[in-house]
């Protein structure tokens, strides 16, 4: 039986960030140790990227394809977790654009980058599909190999039974392998960062902190805006509700989404709530909520854009607005793979920091705030998948009543 670490790894990760440090600033000497155990763990993470992603996704599409017989709930479902997700990556990229949180970081990273000023909205589209899925998976491309898990999840989804039982079998099988050794590579986050920032330190000094704090107020700028103003306006334009009343009664599943960090533990609370006080029907919020705390991530596709835009501007290499497009694309579709992933956060952005050819080593800077914004963005996740569900009810409820439904969605039957 696998026994879990007695200190909860986000302690432990904090605690190497701090003695990293330390030994940085007294111990300069050393650093090419921390820079080997610093990249030895980008390594292991870069390992994980290829089969973790395809698999993932592949899995989810699968899933989500299944729930094609709810029709019309499942496309409102789709495209309100779509569009939110999207709204949010906007506010993040506007957010760290504008005060441009890691210029004058100064850093410099261990390997030589490929340009990113090549990007075009052409070369986008065109190097999404992949000629050779081997060739891209080998040298990891990052965007053909998820169009192509997109094209595998849903065409497995239509195959005959046996087939489609098969390669989802199979598919699960890999998924939950990846998880396994994800989980695995996680216990050695500690000492992988404790090596990034001992390396960081020494050659840069304590300046680069500051920069991260600023870092910090723009990422929770981004979430406030989405968490009380964009969210709260969709649900009042859609339902002409007081969308401070509904966080209100929301206030039970909020506060815990934010104290553990995770939207698939608040769920059964979030899903007795929104029924019970702001009386969604069981119908949509057994649906739409389970849906959204597998694909929804509006904290998390915010939280990705806004750090790799910062890890940018760190290293000062300028993203064009193509490569900026580029990150917006692939922090939505990671965002939605990301679901179930222990400090998804983590893994999901090295995926991102590759489809634009920026330094790993970014991850070892960000990496030492990302609990404390952990549980914002969760919080904000919860958020949008209860804003969610309430308009969709209300949409579905205006619908059958026209239709002459009952109140609680179902069609009513004329007495005999």
């Amino acid at each position: 039986m696998e026994k879990k670490p007695r200190v909860p790894v986000y302690i432990q990760i904090l605690a190497g960030a701090i003695l990293g440090v330390i030994c940085g600033l007294i111990l300069p000497e050393y650093s090419p140790f921390g820079g080997f155990l610093g990249t030895l763990f980008l390594r292991l993470l870069k390992m994980l990227i290829i089969p973790l992603i395809f698999s993932s996704i592949v899995m989810g599409v699968v899933s989500t394809s299944s729930a094609s017989s709810f029709g019309r709930l499942g496309l409102k479902t789709l495209v309100y977790y779509i569009s939110t997700s999207l709204l949010a990556i906007l506010t993040g990229q506007l957010f760290v654009n504008l005060l441009q949180p890691g210029v004058g970081t100064h850093l410099h990273a261990a390997a030589q980058v490929k340009s990113t000023t090549t990007f075009s909205l052409k070369d986008i589209f065109l190097n999404m599909v992949p000629d050779n899925i081997f060739s891209a998976m080998a040298s990891g491309d990052v965007l053909p190999i998820i169009f192509f898990a997109l094209l595998a999840g849903f065409f497995i989804g239509v195959l005959g039974q046996k087939q489609r039982q098969t390669l989802t079998d199979l598919m699960d099988a890999i998924y939950q392998l990846m998880m396994k050794i994800t989980g695995f590579v996680i216990l050695l986050a500690p000492v992988g960062i404790f090596g990034l920032i001992y390396k960081t330190v020494a050659s840069t000094g304590t300046a680069v902190f500051g920069n991260l704090m600023f870092y910090c107020f723009t990422v929770l700028a981004g979430l406030v805006v989405h968490f009380f103003v964009t969210l709260p306006l969709l649900l009042h334009l859609f339902t002409r509700q007081n969308p401070y009343r509904f966080m209100k009664q929301m206030i039970a599943p909020l506060v815990t989404a934010f104290s553990t960090s995770s939207s698939s533990a608040t769920l059964p609370l979030t899903i007795e709530t929104i029924e019970t006080e702001a009386g969604v029907s069981n119908r949509v919020a057994g649906f739409v909520l389970p849906l959204g705390a597998t694909i929804n991530m509006d904290g998390t596709a915010l939280y990705e854009c806004a750090a790799v835009i910062f890890i940018a501007q760190a290293y000062g290499y300028h993203l064009s607005m193509g490569a900026q497009v580029v990150v917006v694309v692939t922090a939505l579709l990671v965002s939605i793979g990301a679901a179930g992933i222990p400090m998804a956060g983590l893994v999901m952005m090295t995926v991102i920091l590759n489809a634009v050819h920026l330094p790993l080593e970014g991850v070892g800077l960000i990496i030492a705030v990302d609990r404390f914004l952990d549980m914002f963005r969760t919080a904000t996740n919860v958020l949008s998948d209860s804003t969610g569900a309430k308009i969709i009810d209300y949409s579905e409820q205006k619908l059958l009543s026209r239709q002459g439904a009952s109140p609680q969605g179902e069609i009513a039957t004329p007495t005999p």
